[in-house]
This record gives C-alpha cells, structure tokens and sequence, in this order.
C-alpha cells in the first residue's frame, strides 16, 4: 500500500544533506512504527514522503501510495492527499483551529456530494465522541476529545494511508492508552495501512508489527516488533530502550544516552552514533556502516514501478552497526531498590483542605486537597488531565489564588499573595520556585540565556557576572559558551535544563516540577530526572513533582498522592501504592503504562471511554 524508497532530503541553497537512504513499506493492514529521538529524521521523512516539506527543502527517492508512484507527479500527491493517504498530526491543542466548530473541521475532508451533516455525525460515533461534539469549539474540548476529532478530520476522506505524527505525545497516559487502541480497532476494521511516528519503543511494540529505528537521517535497525523487543542489533536501539523508566521498580539511576543527535552532514565517513556509543571500536570511526540484513533471505523482490526500475524492498532484521553480528548480550535488568523513608522533620511544605473552582465549572478543580512534604523529600502528585495537578501546583507557587484552605511554606502562611507584604512574598519566592512543562515556551525568544540567568541571579540579591553565569550553567551540565545563545539555538532538554538552572538560581528548599520531562523523549527524559535527581541532593531540596507518568514517578518520588477530580483518592510510600495499589483509579493508571505487549492496547470499554475522556475535560476559565 506504501512503498518508499532510497528517500533523502537536501537543502540546494547550503548543499547539506539532511536525509538519506530511508527506505521501507507498508501492507494493507499492517502497521509500521519510525521510532528514534527528536532530531532522528523521523518527521522529515513523514513530510518527505507526502510533498509537505518547507520551502528550500528538495526530496528524491521513489514513493508509490496505493500502487501509484507520486514522488515525481505533484498533482496525483495532491489527489491522494485526505482521500488516499491522511495525516494525523501531534498536538490536539494546536491540530484545529480555534474559530471552528469541530464538525466544520471534519466536513472539510469529505467528499464532495456527501451529506455533511449524517457524515460528521458518523465519523464522530466511529471515534467514540458524542453527536453535538459537532457543534462544540476547540477549546470547549479536552486533549483526548480533540485529538478524536483531529482523527475523525483525518478519517474524513476514507484514506487507505493513515500516518500518524507522535499523536499521543501531548496527552495523558489513560487518554493515549484509549486514543491509541481507537485507532488500531478503525485500522483493522478499515483494513488500512498505519504510519506510527514515536519517540517510545514500548508504545511502538505495543502498537505496530514492524519497527523502523531512524537515528541522524538514516535507518539504523529494522525488524518485526516482536523479535526487535526480543533481541536488538543496533546499541541505539538498546539505548532508547534502556533509556525509558520502569513502573514496576526503583532503579539507582536512570541509564542515559550522552549527548544528542548530531545532523546527518554533521557526521561523515564514520558511524553517527560513535561518539555516544558504550561499544564503539576503531572502525566504527572509519567508515559509514550500511544496512545489511542479518539473516539470508533478508531482502525479496517486488517487480517494477511503473517507470520499469527494479524495486527491492527490506524484509526481516537489518542492522547498519558494524558489531551487529558480534554485539554482546545486553546486561540484565536492573533489580530495584528499596526507597528509604524520609526523615522526620517539619515540613516545608503543608497543604490542608485546599479548594479551587473556575468559573462557572460543574466541579471543582480542587476539592479539599491536603499534602505535606518534608525537608528533602520528592513528593509526587499524578492523575489524568483535569484531575487538579497543574492547579495545586501553581496554588502552592501562588500563580493562582485557592478560594480556600491553607498553604504554609516554611511555616509561613502563603495561601494568598495577594494579601502577603513584599518581603513575605520575596521570601516565599526564595523558599519555592517552578520549572514548567514545555521548555519551547518557558525562556523569552529574544534573550540570551545569559540575560535570563542574570535577571534571575540578581532577582536573588546574588553576583550576576560572566563566571557566575558560567557556574550555573555548569551546575546543570551545560557548557558556559551557551550564555550567549538565545533559546531557538537550543534543543528541548538543553532548554529545560537552563528552566532548572533559573528555578535552582537560589537554592530554594522546595523544587516544584510540573510535567518537567513530559515534552522530551526518553534519552533526554532521562538526562534531565538524572539532574534532578542529584541537584536534589546536593542542594537537599524537596520536590513536588507533578506527572500523570507512573514509570517516572517510581523513579522520582518518594510518597505519591494520586488525584482525581479534584480529590485525593490514594496516597502513600511510592512502593506501596503502586505495588498493591488500594484505588481501582490508581490501578487503571497503572495498567496505561506502556509495556511492550499486544495485550497493552486492549480495547477499552464504552464506560471507560466516557468517564476518563468525555467526562475529563479540564475546567474552562
């Protein structure tokens, strides 16, 4: 149904080379996951292959959709587009437009003569939504209900393609587990071809029957999901899948990938994961190794394309590794550790009876919340999307005002900033500080980390000069010549680890994360706990930790408060409650982690469905 092959990506105006040498297909049915970091190539080759790149970007290579070969015929590209092949695109906060209705958005991808209205409806039943979602803006919905919507657009045209871009990444684990299982129960029943594009091995095994592993523009490893979760022959491959957090068990640390992905010409006549690879050899700097397949048999013939050029295409387990054949047995898994009680001590932090509404809110976005956190200790607090994380943790940061209960930081009363003195508030600032979710929206555009390092060092009544710059960012393992770079020069876990840096600037005794590593994929995810987790005990900081991801809570904390709807239904040592948890709620979070099985992607019931996603919508202000 999808053939690419020998695809690459080159920009004329500055001769690079962005892409090459990527190749797979796809079978009627049959689903394929391009799994890698970001900066891997995995969306360049989404865009490459459907005629959706920038300007100033040039593709070659041979394309066929549905038995047409289209990467040299613009016009049959833009046919098959919505009707053929459709692109499912990753965040449902910004995948629709904010000044339509859903059902507008949907019909746009219809036919033309169909019957707009009995359509939308249809395609909004077929993706579990409600009839008069149709008449409701993208903002009256919540993540899950607009990624559906975003996937019934997508359904629209009745495509025999469907390429899905990270479309869960933005999304809660309950929400993505349920949006996931949608799309392979309507990619079986319409027996499409799917495109999964993920930073997350397990969710790709779990999802797909093949894997495509891409890492600096190039296909590194192949193979059916099965056998690749089995046995892998790229030290990539091992990498990203060592890299991502167990639930069921402490680790003394999180093992981390060095580094970061380096641009496709940036590495040439050598392996581009040599420098950040434990089994690299001499050759491995000498040559670029190919991908070759590791058993006999592992390539077949499929004919010709319509221009009479012989098409091979890749079939079983290849390895572009040149110890593939020789790689030693990766090491065991790692036994858990036990975590240690905290200290008994006065806390420096105490909620009690905390309540919040918004506007004109069915429910309350918190109800009656208490938490203590003690000198030292990491706190974690999770739940689906609308269950009051994000909000009891800009309430304790004083970013909003609780309609009541008491907050006390340090023993002080900091319920309502609006009625503490400016010395209070300052020393309220000294005692907490917030890193928050997404590192592309956190630092201002325009200035230097430098600058923003400086505001925060002399915000705190500390030296502001260039070594004491150099010294924060070398602090969070940064390099001090970033000081005069702006964000936009930055990647994502080089952004959020300047976000920890300011937040850090002072040495607060308390450190409130919300979702910190939620917009980060599991290498730099683990880089940046790993930091965490030491500036935590060096610097002997509590930590409020707010997530929905049990894996990084395991890691991270060590009592966890579980909420839902605004109340806290389960609390505890971390061991405990997620080893014998007491709450049906905390054990459907539980089982939305990914674990690499089929059965993972059970589908969910109707009542499931429309408690955690119809009914989870956040509160409107």
């Amino acid at each position: 149904m999808l053939l690419v092959e020998d695809l690459a990506v080159r920009q004329p105006s500055s001769g690079r080379t962005l892409l090459s040498e990527v190749g797979f297909e796809v079978a009627p049915g049959e689903s394929v996951a391009i799994v890698g970091e970001s900066g891997s190539g995995k969306s360049l080759t989404v865009r490459a292959m459907l005629g959706l790149l920038p300007p100033g970007l040039e593709a070659s290579g041979r394309v066929r959709v549905a038995g047409t070969r289209v990467d040299d015929d613009p016009a049959a590209r833009r046919r098959q587009r919505g009707g053929v092949v459709s692109l499912l695109m990753q965040d449902p906060f910004t995948l629709l437009n904010p000044l339509r209705k859903a059902g507008r958005q949907i019909a746009d991808g219809l036919p033309s003569g169909a019957d707009a209205k009995s359509e939308v409806a249809r395609l909004l039943a077929e993706v579990g939504l409600p009839a008069d979602t149709a008449g409701r803006y993208p903002f009256q919905l919540s993540g899950g209900m607009r990624q559906r919507v975003g996937l019934a657009a997508a359904l629209a045209g009745g495509p025999q393609v469907l390429v899905a871009d990270e479309p869960t990444t933005a999304l809660d684990a309950t929400t993505q587990r349920e949006v996931l299982a949608l799309i392979r129960r309507i990619q079986h029943e319409r027996d499409m071809a799917f495109v999964l594009i993920t930073h997350d091995l397990r969710l790709a095994f779990s999802m797909c029957d093949r894997i495509v592993v891409m890492y600096a523009g190039r296909i590194v490893e192949t193979g059916r999901a099965a056998e690749l979760r089995r046995e892998q022959f790229h030290p990539y491959t091992r990498a990203l899948l060592a890299a991502e957090p167990p639930a069921d068990r402490r680790l003394a640390s999180i093992p981390a990938v060095p580094g970061s992905v380096p641009a496709h010409d940036a590495v040439t006549g050598r392996c581009a994961f040599a420098d950040r690879c434990a089994l690299v050899l001499p050759g491995c700097r000498e040559s670029v190794p190919e991908l070759r397949a590791m058993f006999p048999g592992g390539s077949r013939e499929l004919g010709a394309d319509s221009s009479g050029l012989a098409l091979a295409v890749q079939d079983g387990r290849f390895s572009a590794c040149l110890r593939a054949a020789e790689l030693p047995p990766p090491p065991a898994p790692e036994p858990g550790i036990v975590v240690p009680a905290p200290a008994s001590a006065a806390p420096v932090l105490e909620v009690r009876e905390l309540r919040k509404s918004f506007g004109g809110a069915g429910r309350p976005a918190l109800a009656g919340v208490s938490l203590s956190i003690a000198p030292g200790e990491a706190v974690a607090v999770v739940g689906e999307s609308g269950s009051g994380k994000t909000t009891l943790a800009r309430c304790v940061a004083g970013l909003e005002r609780p309609d009541s209960g008491t907050i006390l930081l340090g023993g002080a009363d900091c319920s309502d900033y609006t009625r503490m003195s400016r010395q209070a508030v300052r020393q309220a600032r000294q005692t907490a500080q917030m890193i928050f979710q997404d590192p592309y929206s956190t630092l201002s555009p325009v200035r230097t980390i430098g600058a923003t390092l400086k505001e925060a060092l002399r915000a705190d009544g500390r030296p502001a000069g260039k070594a004491d710059v150099a010294r924060l960012l070398e602090s969070v393992g940064l390099d001090a010549g970033l000081a005069g770079m702006r964000p936009s020069g930055l990647s994502g876990g080089e952004r959020q680890r300047v976000a920890i840096a300011r937040a850090v600037t002072g040495e607060p005794r308390l450190l409130i994360c919300d979702e910190p590593v939620a917009a980060l994929d599991v290498s730099v995810q683990a880089q940046v706990l790993g930091l965490l987790a030491e500036l935590k005990e060096r610097l002997s900081m509590a930590m409020l930790f707010i997530t929905h991801d049990l894996a990084v809570v395991r890691q991270v904390a060590d009592r966890v408060y579980v909420l839902r709807s605004g109340e806290c239904v389960e609390s505890g040592p971390v061991d405990g409650v997620l080893d014998a948890p007491a709450d049906g709620y905390t054990r459907a979070l539980l089982a939305s982690v990914p674990d690499g099985s089929n059965a993972w992607l059970a589908q969910p019931s109707e009542k499931e469905i429309s408690v955690s996603t119809l009914q989870g919508a956040e509160p409107v202000e």
